[in-house]
This record gives C-alpha cells, structure tokens and sequence, in this order.
C-alpha cells in the first residue's frame, strides 16, 4: 500500500475512532522532518509520523520531532504493521 493510501485510510480509522476530532495534514515543506499529521480532539493533541512499512526510510529530523513531541503529548511513527497498536495508543492517550 502507498504511504498516501495509508494516510487517508488512517485519517477516516482516527476520526472513527474519536469522533469530534480534527485531523490535519501537515505540510512537509514547512518543517522539515515535522510529522504527517496532528490530532486534536477535545483538549488534547497528538501527531503521527505515517510510513508504508515499519522498515521504510525516515527522513533527516523526522526521529527528532516524533520524539521531542512524545514528550509534550503523543507521537509515533505509524505504518500498516503497527496501526492497531499505535491507534489504541492515541485513544488511551487522549481520552485520558
């Protein structure tokens, strides 16, 4: 699957999954390395970072802010292989 594919399959899964929420793509030629996507839902926030595979390639910068955003609230890198893992994450982080 495409990562694009992939991405909007996951942005109908996230918006499921916690109605109200807000999903936006980020632009990549803002920030480099910034993830795909942030999630807002109620007073909460999240990002995601998607890839077609656990194995393909990350860009420069993008391990920097996936993990300086973990810190502040919730960021992954999420992939067909750990989307179910990663989705049940987001949930418990941000009804919590």
């Amino acid at each position: 699957m495409k990562e694009n594919a992939f991405q909007s399959k996951l942005i109908k899964e996230i918006k499921e999954a916690l109605p109200g929420s807000i999903v936006m793509k980020n632009d990549a030629g803002y920030i480099q390395g910034i993830p795909d996507l942030t999630v807002l839902y109620k007073d909460r926030w999240a990002t995601l970072e998607c890839k077609k595979s656990e194995k393909a390639k990350r860009q420069p910068n993008q391990e920097y802010y996936v993990n300086k955003m973990d810190e502040m609230s919730f960021s992954r890198f999420v992939s067909p292989d750990n989307k179910e893992e990663v989705l049940n994450e987001l949930q418990q982080a941000l009804r919590s």
